[in-house]
């Protein structure tokens, strides 16, 4: 990867805080960096990598904040971007949020923490959980200064040794999100599921975890094409996933981190069938009022069903006098969203719900000459996953042969959920 530098800069391109790691990249090269920003966005081309005689600036925004890498060597950039990112996750929970009041108030701990993060221009340590052992935002006497964690130095710098529970568990939640844009006469424009495996392990020791998907490779390359299969797309991992075991046999194989993290994240690009389904009537009458009609049908399995349902439908701004009439839940009328918010606590699969509503239209403008914002719809699933993804096994091996309780649950969620009215 080879950085010779990171600075952190506000949008006026002023430094905030940097570090130089390698000493082969003069520091004041940085004062060009924002004009040739601009230079590149007047031009309408703004790449985050700009090439400037023999040094590259890699850079992402966040918040009101330039984070920028400098390199003069061939660098792996993806390798770059990924650190960046890392570095504004570790100054997120650290600090709550990374803009530039926070950066200001932190700078002792920031400089420890970049000490840390890189050396000599390749990254080392990047979990927030092991750095948070020995760089805390509590002084420090000096006598009794800690020692770092053994994690550090081990191959397995996630996770320390010596980790004891009483009860061994593994909690994995298969989450998917839904993002959903149907058009007024019914046609699917897009359909994506954006799903992540997210764990709570609470187990002892050094283990080593292995879990089964039904992962459609997997299955072709064993014979097994006619199971019921899933073709999983920009799968990314957590770095303790072993990537060449992977890449060899599809086998996820890996020591996780104790507590809370995302094993992996995927994405499947496929046309899903509505798990909710609204259809809409509107009437306006001659500037006096607005009537609808709005039909809610789950079109999901009997046996599953959809929780905290929010349906959410714009109205026009200056519409007052509400009434509703529905077969149920709540509905409630939020003039700061100019919309109807109609909450279902519980909808079971295959049902079908009505609401009429009625406003009055006070004002005398003209009809909206543009078109009407979308309905869109909250909801979650529980039990139940768009794609089909299967944990098929979830292996729990350490040396002492402990017995481990692994709990699996599966979560669909609306993500950007619209249906058009018009």
């Amino acid at each position: 990867m080879s950085t010779s530098a990171i600075f952190v800069l506000d949008l006026k391109g002023k430094v905030l805080i940097s570090r130089n790691y390698r000493g082969d990249v003069d520091m004041t090269v940085i004062d060009k960096f924002l004009p040739l920003v601009l230079e590149s966005e007047d031009e309408g081309s703004s790449a985050p990598i700009i090439v400037m005689e023999n040094v590259t600036f890699v850079y992402i925004k966040h918040n009101n904040l330039y984070i920028v890498a400098t390199t003069r060597k061939n660098a792996n950039v993806a390798l770059i971007f990924v650190f960046l990112h890392k570095l504004v996750e570790v100054f997120t929970e650290y600090f709550r949020t990374m803009e530039e009041e926070s950066i200001r108030d932190n700078f002792v701990i920031i400089y420890e923490l970049l000490d840390e993060l890189m050396d000599f221009g390749y990254p080392q340590t990047t979990e927030t959980r092991i750095l948070q052992e020995f760089i805390t935002q509590e002084g420090q006497k000096l006598e009794s200064a800690p020692r770092p964690p053994a994690a550090i130095t081990n191959a397995v710098s996630w996770r320390n040794e010596g980790i004891k529970y009483r009860k061994n568990e593994v909690f994995l939640d298969v989450i998917e999100s839904l993002n959903l844009l149907v058009s007024a006469s019914g046609n699917v424009l897009r359909s994506e599921i954006i799903g992540s495996v997210k764990m709570r392990v609470f187990l002892s020791g050094m283990p080593e975890l292995r879990l089964g998907l039904n992962d459609k490779v997997l299955f072709e390359n064993t014979g097994r094409s006619k199971s019921k299969a899933v073709e999983l797309e920009d799968v990314k991992f957590h770095q303790c996933v072993r990537l060449s075991r992977f890449e060899n046999d599809r086998t996820i194989s890996f020591i996780p981190p104790d507590g809370e993290f995302e094993l992996m994240s995927y994405r499947l690009n496929t046309e899903v069938k509505p798990l909710i389904w609204i259809e809409s009537v509107i009437e306006r009458h001659s500037h006096s009022r607005v009537e609808y009609m709005i039909k809610a049908k789950s079109q999901f399995k009997r046996r599953s069903t959809a929780n905290n349902v929010e349906v959410i439908i714009p109205v026009p701004p200056d519409a007052d006098s509400p009434k509703f009439k529905s077969s149920v839940g709540t509905v409630k009328y939020a003039p700061n969203l100019s919309a109807i918010v109609w909450s279902i606590k519980s909808f079971p699969g295959g049902k079908e719900y009505l609401l009429r509503a009625h406003f009055g239209l006070p004002s005398v403008d003209s009809e909206d000459s543009e078109g009407k914002p979308p309905i869109s719809v909250k909801f979650e699933i529980p039990y139940f996953t768009t794609s089909g993804i299967q944990v098929r096994y979830l292996k729990i091996i350490e040396k002492s042969g402990y017995q481990a309780l692994p709990w699996v649950r599966y979560i669909t969620q609306n993500g950007d959920y619209q249906l058009r009215t018009t």
